[in-house]
């Protein structure tokens, strides 16, 4: 068993709090992995999603966990599953000490992340007050007009890296 937390860095301008939180619609945030098999180290073409609601149980066991996947070249199979409450929203201040931040926390069985794909989910809140919702940040930034406050605010130079931990 590995526990891996996904940390972030960013540039935050007028923004204080950035949080994976899913959408305006009620959904959830869904991460997206690129996975490294622990049996043979293969590592996947394609992202796998990991959404927290979402449970699959585990083969020939009485467990389940968010991702249950396959290796197409040993056939192993290896688990992620999400650890609430291990991560936090990104500030002004982790941005100015230029932190690295956990959003997330994941019991890694037989396969681990490797790749983190940013994507659309995020929400932030402005200097002001003012909540942005729906944040793509596929790009690696994301930028918007705060109009109560009459300022840009942005998000800028996203980086991620994956820390073991226990």
């Amino acid at each position: 068993m590995v526990l891996l937390l996904l940390q972030i860095k960013a540039e935050l301008e007028n923004v204080t709090n950035l949080e994976a939180k899913g959408g305006s619609d009620g959904s959830e945030f869904t991460f997206f992995f690129k996975i490294k098999c622990g049996g043979c180290s293969s590592v996947t073409e394609k992202y796998s999603s990991v959404t927290a609601s979402e449970l699959y149980d585990i083969p020939k066991s009485r467990g389940s966990a968010n991702l249950v996947q396959k290796c197409k070249f040993c056939d192993k199979v290896g688990t992620i599953a999400i650890v609430e409450g291990r991560s936090k929203p990104y500030t002004t201040e982790d941005s100015e000490a230029r932190k690295f931040t956990p959003i997330g926390c994941f019991d890694c069985r037989g396969i681990e992340p490797v790749d983190f794909s940013l994507r659309e989910g995020w929400t932030a809140e402005a200097t002001s007050g003012a909540k942005f919702v729906d944040i793509d940040l596929s790009e690696g930034e994301w930028s918007e007009y705060d109009e109560k406050a009459s300022v840009s605010v942005g998000i800028l130079n996203v980086e991620h890296k994956f820390v073991v931990t226990r």
